[in-house]
């Protein structure tokens, strides 16, 4: 049995991005690590200082489910960068702080973030990392912008990330 490839007219788009996206998480990753976080952890310090929110708006924010959100919560809280306080406009609800600690270590772990995607970015000619950025920013806010909807399952149903 012969595998069947792409005819050469069609590109493997798919191919294309899944890996350029694992490649870029990895380095990301390795970059993050060094700080002691993993992506997680940045996303929730950096989201959580914009404005106070609870772990399900967190969670969503950063594409987690409740218990990745719950283990990310936990690391940052022994690690002294966050904590689980009450909400100051509803006493029910409980948000992520981040602590001092926390702050200066996301502004550290933004810089990271940032010069990983200019390096990645750097690495193409001027005329193409912004005609790059126009059409993957043109695909997700139109084409691809929702998942099918007749796909089940946590892959196929993740809400779109936001912007940050």
């Amino acid at each position: 049995m012969t595998a069947l490839s792409p005819s050469p007219d069609a590109p493997d788009l798919s191919y294309l991005l899944d890996h350029t996206g694992h490649v870029l998480r990895t380095r990301m990753a390795a970059a993050l690590g060094e700080l002691g976080l993993t992506a997680r952890m940045h996303c929730v310090l950096v989201h959580a200082l914009e404005e106070e929110r609870t772990q399900i708006q967190l969670a969503e924010i950063g594409d987690m489910d409740k218990t990745t959100m719950v283990v990310t919560v936990d690391a940052l809280e022994e690690a002294g960068l966050a904590e689980r306080r009450p909400s100051s406009t509803d006493r029910r609800a409980r948000v992520i702080a981040v602590t001092p600690a926390g702050a200066r270590l996301a502004v550290k772990s933004q810089q990271v973030v940032d010069g990983v995607h200019r390096a990645a970015l750097e690495s193409l000619p001027k005329g193409e990392r912004d005609a790059l950025l126009k059409a993957l920013t043109r695909l997700t806010e139109e084409h691809l912008a929702e998942p099918s909807p007749q796909v089940e399952g946590a892959r196929g149903a993740r809400r779109a990330r936001q912007k940050g």
